[in-house]
């Protein structure tokens, strides 16, 4: 029988380690969102739950049903939008060569670095005036400008590795600019669809300051500021807190789990150069 080297034993107890404190704020919230509020008072944190009870998972989903539902609906829109306009862009910037080409990717690249605090005023007085605040359309046409620079620049670079000798086969043969992109170059961006898509859907779905400006009210409130607001004024039900937070997470962690094999194909892809 053959032992693991000290090296190997060494690797894994920090993985181990590593594991252990990445799901130990998981599980301490877990633990507080399944206690009572005397539970909460009387017993540490990690502690497992006297006697369990939902009702706190209840009472945090009763709350919250309405601004889940905003924040999936806008979240999902904007993704899909905000992907699709960048990979158009991205293939326009790398495979239909124009005079200021390299002028029109600075500009938009530099919209990944505007500060969204600089652009409330002016958003809110723009999203007024089309009668978009306080709906649903407003943080999707938002979201989906913001999300347009940083996809551009994702699938513009994923693109620069597709063979410029690919598309101009496809010209000889006859094939449009649109052909060439829905035949050829939208199937091979599946990888780049992924990581762009959790990396958008992950950024729509935490944002905090674009939901608390341009929504007010239950209409289009997100679930980000409904967690926010579970906090209370005078009393803190730490119980209540935690469930919400996990029915906050609980999306995220899901496109996880779903696209976690798609999401580090594509953030291989590119990686080895034949």
């Amino acid at each position: 029988m053959t032992f693991p080297k000290p090296e190997r034993i060494m690797l894994y107890i920090l993985l181990v380690s590593f594991v252990f404190t990445s799901l130990l704020p998981f599980w301490t919230a877990l633990m507080t969102a399944l206690k009572t509020a005397q539970d909460v008072i009387f017993t540490m944190p990690l502690e497992p739950p006297p006697s369990p009870t939902l009702q706190p998972m209840m009472e945090a989903l009763d709350i919250m049903k309405r601004p889940l539902l905003n924040s999936f609906a806008f979240t999902m829109f904007a993704t899909i939008f905000s992907c699709a306009l960048g990979s158009l862009n991205g293939y326009i910037l790398t495979k239909i060569r124009f005079r200021g080409s390299g002028i029109v990717f600075l500009l938009l690249a530099i919209g990944i670095f505007i500060p969204y605090q600089t652009v409330l005023i002016p958003l809110v007085m723009t999203m007024s005036d089309l009668g978009l605040y306080n709906t649903i359309q407003g943080l999707i046409l938002t979201h989906t400008a913001f999300g347009i620079p940083i996809c551009t620049l994702l699938f513009r670079n994923f693109y620069e590795d597709i063979p410029d000798s690919l598309v101009r086969a496809a010209k000889t043969d006859g094939a449009g600019t649109w052909t060439i992109y829905r035949r050829i170059v939208l199937p091979l961006s599946s990888p780049m669809f992924a990581v762009a898509g959790v990396l958008q859907f992950t950024s729509i779905w935490n944002d905090f300051l674009f939901g608390l400006v341009l929504a007010r009210g239950t209409e289009a409130l997100p679930a980000s500021v409904a967690l926010a607001n579970l906090k209370g004024t005078t009393t803190a039900f730490w119980n209540v807190q935690m469930a919400g937070a996990w029915w906050y997470a609980l999306p995220v962690v899901i496109i996880y789990l779903i696209l976690g094999k798609y999401l580090v194909q594509g953030y291989m892809s590119g990686a080895v150069k034949g």
